[in-house]
């Protein structure tokens, strides 16, 4: 048979805060063994730093503007495909269990499938279990009502639940059952959870949380206070460790539902014919430019976790070249002997995973649509171009916004992307060369009609706002029509 496939994927998680990644204080032990035993890609980049479009382009191989997905939530519109309905019309047994991010029932693309709803119907009828004594548990998740500390769970508070009674853990649960079945067909078994999507769940019983004291957090430069969102204004030095530790107390708790997941491909003796992938759908903040979330063109936004292991197949290393995530598509098809569509945008890994090349990509393209905000990054140089034409719905805008903005950054010399070069006479050629390439990608990879790139700025600025297809169509459907 052809190989199975298992993909793990975490929810706005940041390499940052994982063992394999460099990071000696988190507790990731099983996400850790996986990289030992396969590729680890350290340069992995979202194409969008918002969970469903960057999930709907890696499951169709094609940007966010391409299938017309850029804001949440977005349902995918009706002519696209995605992985699961390849693999199933190709003959796989398809499974999901948790967060697919359609945002409109795709049901007929599984024949098995557990997310929120049944999670729920489970729980009623089994009853919750009770408490620790003093557990401290956390109240109704209310981002943007409440204090930003509450609900970014400064006090490292668990969640109302038991281990037993978590989705995570009924999640893995759920399928660690599925692997251990008797497949007759190979298998294409999808795992994702809410965490470590803020407040930053973990369970009452869980023995394993972290203290703010472990923590430092970065300075905040002075054009990072000025352009902070008033969300994060009110924070002190505590509450930023506490959210810290919060974070990787959840991602101790996704570690642990990883390895239940692991364990069960193991125990079924199929791990050697199972192409197995652990991702997260984008970056996260923790506490880079002061802030604590996603949505912008940061590294820290968009860069994402990505581990591949197959057994036989992949030589376990790191490999340090530019991939996009949208390009996992067409790796997996091309590893399953599958057609690869011409409609997909993206590359196969297959050569760099098989240690035949150590580059892919020169560059890699970003955009942010709720904040008319795109980007190019290379090895070195990195832009982000923010048209101003439109007033951010999500929460995080700063004082002054919305207005026009170009920021350049040499990695080399400023990693960190504190120090803006843009409107230097020293770095205009480059400037003028990103513009211009973000602006053809723009052009090249819409899903509607766009006129030539004559003005790169003035093409950006028309170009940039989102359209997202899927929704109207949705909007449209559900008014009859």
């Amino acid at each position: 048979m052809p190989p199975n496939v298992l993909w793990i994927c975490a929810d706005d998680y940041t390499p940052d805060a994982c063992g394999a990644y460099g990071n000696r204080g988190a507790r990731t032990p099983h996400i850790d063994r996986l990289a030992r035993e396969g590729v680890r890609l350290d340069r992995a980049f979202a194409p969008c730093p918002l969970s469903t479009p960057s999930r709907q382009a890696f499951w169709t191989g094609r940007y966010p503007r391409s299938i017309g997905v850029t804001l949440s939530p977005t349902p995918l519109p009706d002519d696209e495909t995605t992985l699961p309905a390849r693999f199933r019309a190709a003959g796989y047994t398809v499974a999901a269990f948790g967060k697919t991010h359609f945002y409109c029932p795709r049901r007929h693309e599984f024949d098995l499938a557990l997310d929120f709803a049944e999670y729920h119907e489970w729980l009623d009828a089994k009853g919750t279990d009770p408490l620790p004594p003093g557990a401290n548990a956390l109240g109704p998740w209310r981002p943007f009502a409440d204090p930003a500390r509450e609900w970014l769970n400064a006090d490292v508070r668990p969640y109302a639940a038991v281990d037993g009674d978590m989705f995570g853990t009924v999640l893995a649960r759920g399928a660690a059952e599925f692997l251990s079945l008797a497949h007759t067909e190979p298998f294409f078994c999808y795992v994702s959870t809410f965490e470590t999507h803020s407040p930053f769940n973990f369970p009452a019983d869980w023995p394993h949380r972290h203290r703010a004291d472990e923590f430092e957090v970065p300075p905040i430069s002075e054009a990072d206070a000025a352009a902070l969102p008033s969300v994060f204004r009110e924070l002190t030095e505590a509450d930023r460790r506490g959210i810290v530790a919060a974070y990787h107390t959840c991602a101790a708790f996704m570690d642990r539902n990883v390895g239940i997941v692991l364990d069960a491909l193991d125990a079924s003796g199929r791990a050697n014919d199972t192409l197995v992938l652990f991702t997260s759908d984008h970056g996260y903040f923790l506490g880079q430019h002061g802030r604590f979330e996603k949505h912008s063109c940061y590294d820290p936004a968009i860069r994402a976790a990505a581990v591949l292991r197959w057994p036989g197949h992949f030589a376990p290393r790191a490999a340090n070249a530019f991939v996009e995530l949208h390009d996992l598509a067409p790796t997996l098809l091309e590893a399953c002997g599958l057609p690869v569509p011409s409609e997909m945008q993206a590359r196969s890994l297959l050569p760099l995973l098989r240690g035949e090349t150590d580059t892919h990509r020169d560059r890699v393209f970003l955009e942010y649509a709720d904040n008319a905000e795109a980007g190019v990054r290379t090895d070195r140089w990195k832009l982000i171009y923010c048209a101003g034409t439109r007033r951010r719905r999500d929460g995080y805008a700063a004082p002054d916004d919305p207005q026009p903005w170009v920021k350049l950054f040499d990695l080399h010399a400023d990693p960190h992307e504190l120090v803006n070069r843009s409107g230097r006479a020293e770095c205009a050629a480059v400037e003028d060369e990103l513009l211009a390439a973000l602006a053809e990608h723009v052009r090249r990879t819409a899903r509607w009609e766009c006129g030539p790139v004559r003005d790169p700025r003035a093409f950006l600025n028309e170009n940039l706002n989102p359209r997202d297809v899927g929704l109207r169509e949705y909007l449209f459907r559900k008014a009859g029509g």
